[in-house]
């Protein structure tokens, strides 16, 4: 499975998310970079198919299906959407993931899976208390219980302290069992991540793959996916010839503007709300500090989805 995000943006001049292009895929792990209070969760909405970008687009194996993308990539413990209210006892985040995984969900099933996790002394501890590296690998436990689950996307572990070492091996971990991983992070700890050179640490934001053309209407892109086309006919011929000149790459991308300290004036922008309503953050989750978010923006297409889940938490589909 590969997921690709073909230059998604967010937001009035892209101040909820500025351009972004990045790519994760099946038994690798990958960190994207995005700062701010809003961005690391409006791209990780993104990347799990649960908000519909304002330009660009997200694919999953080449083709636009936000449906297949909820129901294969966790979204798992995005600030104020996926992520457990602090003061809730691990053993009772641990429980109404078991429900949500439809197996076992009392007290007692919550203690034993915790035990066999070798987590058993933490169960009445507040999940904010809990260490972050042992936080992450029990969400990311709970989040795979979910059938058909494919790939998770973690958003800011750093934001809970320690070191990034800890997290980071623990999601290279869930890569090797075939999970295609992607951390969203600050660059503070992408800095971090960088020079522990033994992590080998991959940036998701290339090189990435060009995007097929599904769509009539697609004329401008249509014409910059030709001009590659030549520049790379161009690059084969020039191999065997003696001019000096260098052929263009036709992979290349233009390059992701910097993020800025700028907060998204507009939180509608980040959560589409419905006509009428008052517009609110991304922050504000109505249902329950658990509860996933359905897709963001009003479907599209034609036919609807009609079973689109309502979840909860660090396994959030």
């Amino acid at each position: 499975m590969r997921v690709t995000l073909h230059e998604v943006s967010k937001g009035r001049g892209g101040q909820s998310l500025p351009t972004t292009s990045l790519e994760f895929h099946s038994g690798a792990v990958r960190f994207a970079l995005a700062e701010t209070e809003q961005r690391p969760t409006v791209l990780g909405l993104i990347a799990s198919g649960r908000m519909r970008p304002d330009t660009g687009r997200v694919t999953i194996d080449g083709d636009s299906n936000n449906k297949a993308l909820r129901r294969t990539i966790a979204l798992v413990d995005a600030p104020d959407v996926s992520d457990p209210h602090p003061d809730i006892t691990l053993a009772g985040v641990v429980g109404e993931e078991l429900m949500f995984a439809g197996v076992g969900a009392t007290p007692l099933h919550a203690r034993r899976w915790l035990n066999q996790l070798g987590f058993g002394e933490l169960s009445g501890v507040p999940i904010g208390n809990v260490d972050p590296a042992a936080r992450v690998r029990i969400l990311c436990e709970l989040a795979i219980l979910r059938e058909g689950t494919e790939g998770i996307v973690l958003v800011s572990p750093d934001r809970h302290g320690g070191s990034p070492d800890g997290w980071w091996r623990i999601a290279s971990e869930f890569a090797d069992r075939g999970y295609a991983m992607l951390v969203v992070i600050g660059g503070s700890a992408a800095v971090a991540l960088e020079r522990m050179h033994e992590l080998e640490a991959i940036n998701a934001s290339g090189p990435i793959q060009p995007l097929v053309l599904d769509r009539p209407g697609d004329e401008a892109s249509a014409s910059a996916s030709a001009s590659a086309s030549e520049s790379a006919s161009a690059s084969a011929s020039d191999e065997h010839s003696t001019t000096d000149a260098e052929p263009e790459s036709p992979d290349s991308l233009p390059e992701v503007p910097p993020f800025d300290d700028e907060y998204a004036e507009d939180a509608s922008d980040a959560q589409d709300s419905p006509a009428g309503a008052d517009p609110g953050s991304v922050s504000e989750n109505a249902d329950a500090e658990h509860r996933e978010t359905p897709d963001a923006d009003t479907d599209t297409d034609p036919d609807p989805d009609p079973d689109t889940d309502t979840e909860e938490n660090g396994g959030e589909r």
